[in-house]
């Protein structure tokens, strides 16, 4: 009797359970539903300085752009691959962009080639046909566990020197934070992003007027936001411009 009640018991207790996980993905899977925005949504937010800012629902992999920036943590195992806390493979654009570039972006971390400590940078040239973007700049974001918002006014910045340096006439850049598993304020993240884009541009612009700085005019930055999070990343962006503008 004793044995029969608690194999009972151990049963009704894992059917319990059952009934409130499947409970929760089907709120959860609602939820998102609701909440997400169409892959291959785009939508300019704004124009500053002639450069218009345009959002899309893209995965850094296949975004088409003269450079694809995508921006990375100093490696620990299996990161961007352990979810939760990173997104689920499938919504995951570092995940995607690490199989397309067959691994490379595990490797290169892994194996302390690119450490990415905040601000470090390395250019890739990846073969044709590999990836949307004809060039893949990656850009450190240092230790996860020390990360703040405000790193992405610099990391904003260096997006936009380095543009000018290879005389493209437009990029994309995915700040991949929520791949990594960093729950970011979206919009503040999107917002100084803007911020630091323009710091550097209007630098060199001015440099340029005094004829110590020479480059081509970018006329279009494409920001990237995962399905769940394009529109309150678009409310970032345009606050930022329209602080820019004032």
């Amino acid at each position: 009797m004793k044995n029969n009640f608690t194999k009972k018991s151990i049963a009704a207790i894992q059917n319990f359970r059952l009934a409130i996980i499947i409970f929760s993905v089907f709120v959860t899977g609602t939820a998102f539903a609701q909440n997400t925005t169409a892959i291959g949504t785009a939508k300019v937010w704004g124009t500053v300085d002639g450069i218009a800012i345009e959002g899309v629902v893209q995965g850094p992999s296949a975004q088409v752009s003269a450079l694809q920036i995508a921006c990375v943590f100093e490696y620990t195992e299996g990161d961007i691959f352990n979810s939760p806390p990173a997104l689920p493979p499938a919504l995951n654009g570092l995940v995607h962009l690490d199989q397309d570039m067959k691994g490379l972006i595990t490797e290169i971390r892994k194996s302390g080639k690119f450490l990415g400590h905040a601000n470090e940078t390395i250019l890739i040239s990846p073969p044709k046909g590999t990836i949307g973007g004809k060039r893949l700049l990656l850009i450190g974001l240092g230790d996860r566990n020390k990360f703040t918002p405000e790193l992405m006014t610099g990391v904003g910045s260096i997006a936009m020197r380095e543009a000018l340096k290879l005389g493209v006439n437009n990029f994309s850049f995915a700040s991949d934070l929520k791949d990594a598993g960093i729950n970011s304020p979206t919009a503040l993240v999107a917002g100084n992003v803007v911020k630091g884009i323009f710091e550097a541009y209007r630098t060199q612009n001015w440099l340029k007027e005094k004829n110590m700085a020479t480059f081509k005019p970018v006329a279009k930055v494409i920001l990237l936001a995962g399905p769940a999070f394009f529109t309150s990343a678009g409310e970032g962006i345009q606050e930022a411009i329209a602080a820019i503008k004032n």
